[in-house]
């Protein structure tokens, strides 16, 4: 029996897929990447923004068009939570629907701690909690994921050594929001502990830490970020936006003040850290004044890595009643205002390293060009930028970590030697 699977959206919809994978192939099935001959085609859907929902529905499509006759095809994740009867109605081909509560029922009350991972090895995703309870006014996660749900701590260390015997180096903790782990469980904030554990994993060398709200970030965390050296000092920080009067519409629990104070303290104790953040632009009610203090705080606050958004309407949200919603041309102008800006400072941050080393892991090689990639620990992987560095007559395997000293930058990008 063949197993193809196609995972959407999110690195936390991954981890589950990778765990699905896992059970498939205990239980006999054999991986193809050939959809037309599998007897279980199984897509992994998100259906976070309008854009990610046609992903999903057109992968449905189209697998229901390769499909061999008596294949399943099976629709699991967001989209399939949120429109279950639709998915029904409207595609046939579908066989089996089943939502996210379902599919995370299945795999604790299994207790399914193995992965098949798709990451090439080298580095791994361990989602440490599930839902969210912040209720921000323009998502839909919290109505498709639920309240929020620690994983037990034992659980995760015991998934974190099976990574780490596989080959895994570099861990990726991500939740729908990373900072306020165990608080229901343990009735604390237990990420310090659960970053002291995973920390004496022999095998681990960089812990990364992803989806860390302004207003969680403790004094207690960043002390222990600074005390564990395979913690690395990359801060993916979700703020939004900057104008009061947006960040209270939205119903975030944070104020400009408070935003800026947190980044004070955490640059303070931590001079090399790295700061990524999201930002949307166009909220409804955004006004000329509040998108002008946006422009004003990106460029005071001088962050590493910044993405910017145009406002997403969802059916089903508070902000989706919130009036006058902008103009979508309105919208996409003021990202694009957001990203040029940020361009420029990224060109410069990148500039400013050259002659700097940095431990690298390395993701690859171009032959053609003789050189290799790799990524340092301000660069999570597919959302930063990459090293590319000659290592002369060497030859070194993906995962492998080495040092390199920065010649040149190119946009995003470094150049390098090894050294």
């Amino acid at each position: 029996m063949k197993i193809h699977l196609i995972s959407l959206g999110c690195d936390k919809n991954l981890t589950d897929s990778e765990k699905m994978l896992a059970l498939s192939c205990e239980r006999g099935y054999e991986f193809t990447d050939d959809p037309s001959v599998a007897d279980v085609i199984l897509v992994n859907t998100c259906a976070f923004i309008l854009d990610a929902e046609q992903e999903s529905v057109n992968t449905i499509l189209e697998m229901a068009e390769v499909k061999k006759k008596d294949a399943r095809l099976v629709v699991t994740g967001c989209l399939a939570e949120r429109f279950k009867d639709d998915i029904k109605k409207e595609i046939p081909e579908v066989t089996d629907i089943i939502g996210n509560s379902e599919v995370e029922n299945y795999l604790f009350e299994n207790n399914v701690t193995k992965r098949v991972v798709t990451t090439g090895g080298h580095f791994a995703y361990l989602k440490i909690a599930e839902g969210c309870n912040k209720r921000c006014t323009y998502c839909i996660i919290p109505f498709l994921r639920g309240a929020y749900r620690s994983h037990p701590m034992e659980d995760l260390i015991e998934e974190a050594k099976s990574l780490a015997e596989g080959g895994v180096k570099e861990l990726i903790l991500v939740a729908q929001e990373t900072t306020l782990y165990g608080i229901d469980i343990y009735k604390k904030k237990a990420l310090p502990e659960l970053l002291r554990r995973l920390s004496e994993i022999d095998g681990i060398e960089w812990i990364r830490i992803m989806y860390m709200y302004p207003e969680e970030i403790t004094d207690e965390l960043l002390e222990t970020m600074k005390e564990l050296p395979k913690v690395l000092h990359y801060f993916d920080i979700p703020i939004q936006h900057a104008s009061d009067n947006i960040l209270t519409a939205m119903g975030r629990r944070t104020r400009q003040s408070e935003i800026k104070e947190r980044i004070e303290k955490i640059r303070s104790l931590l001079p090399d850290a790295v700061l990524r953040t999201t930002m949307i632009a166009g909220f409804p009610g955004e006004t000329e004044e509040d998108f002008e203090e946006l422009l004003r705080f990106i460029d005071e606050t001088d962050f590493d890595r910044l993405g910017c958004f145009a406002y997403s309407k969802e059916k089903g949200t508070a902000a989706a009643k919130i009036k006058p919603q902008i103009p979508k041309r309105i919208k996409e102008k003021r990202r694009d205002a957001v990203m040029e800006l940020q361009q420029q400072k990224a060109f410069e941050k990148a500039s400013s390293r050259i002659g700097n080393v940095y431990r690298v892991i390395i993701e690859g090689r171009l032959p053609e060009e003789d050189v290799y990639v790799g990524r340092t620990y301000m660069d999570a992987p597919d959302v930063d930028g990459l090293v590319y560095f000659k290592a002369g007559k060497r030859e070194y395997m993906t995962g492998d970590m080495v040092d390199v000293r920065v010649t040149a930058a190119n946009g995003y990008d470094l150049e390098g030697e090894k050294i």
